[in-house]
């Protein structure tokens, strides 16, 4: 790309808007490691996770229209994919659950995440810097929050599917969500 100078994610999108391929190249060369990352922890299967990764990247190829450069957050709406993506392949090659058929309007409309402008924008490099904060604050939720956080998350569950799973009322699967997600937050703010 531009020698001696680090380009922005920003500045790579609008590269990649242009189809510029080397482009599309040093973002793969800057998101594939935390991706697959991601991806493996949804999708265990290695041969899967890697066509789930590349269906990522050709998607932001053919689609890069849907992301929003005034948000300029990249590394949300990049992992927000990677989950839409990896969780959809999950359920439609384990049969549990019927999904509508896969097509350029479902995509658009469930795969590729839409993101808040109120969202602050995260840097790749803050997020590495800070992942061991992040494992500390996880690793002080009770078993429980973290089940039903990676039901929700890693799992792709509902939280109706979540209740229905755990035989409790749903009013409890919110509850027990909120709760998690905010000790999730004060943990990680207090970073002790």
């Amino acid at each position: 790309m531009e020698d001696n100078k680090i380009i922005t994610d920003s500045q790579i999108m609008h590269k990649i808007k242009e189809y510029d391929s080397k482009a599309l190249e040093e973002l793969y060369d800057r998101y594939s490691p935390i991706l697959y990352t991601l991806i493996r922890k949804i999708v265990p299967d290695q041969t899967v996770a890697e066509e789930v990764l590349a269906d990522i990247f050709v998607i932001l190829w053919k689609k890069s229209k849907h992301f929003e450069l005034s948000n300029e957050n990249l590394y949300t709406w990049l992992i927000i994919l990677a989950r839409n993506k990896a969780v959809d392949r999950k359920i439609r090659d384990s049969k549990l659950k019927e999904l509508p058929e896969y097509s350029d309007d479902f995509e658009d409309e469930i795969i590729i995440p839409k993101i808040s402008k109120s969202i602050d924008p995260v840097e790749l490099t803050k997020v590495q810097a800070e992942k061991e904060k992040f494992e500390g604050a996880m690793n002080k939720l009770t078993e429980a929050q973290k089940y039903v956080i990676n039901m929700a998350f890693y799992d792709g569950k509902t939280q109706g599917e979540i209740a229905s799973e755990l035989n409790i009322p749903l009013t409890t699967v919110k509850s027990k969500i909120q709760v998690a997600l905010s000790n999730l937050k004060i943990n990680f703010v207090s970073g002790e």
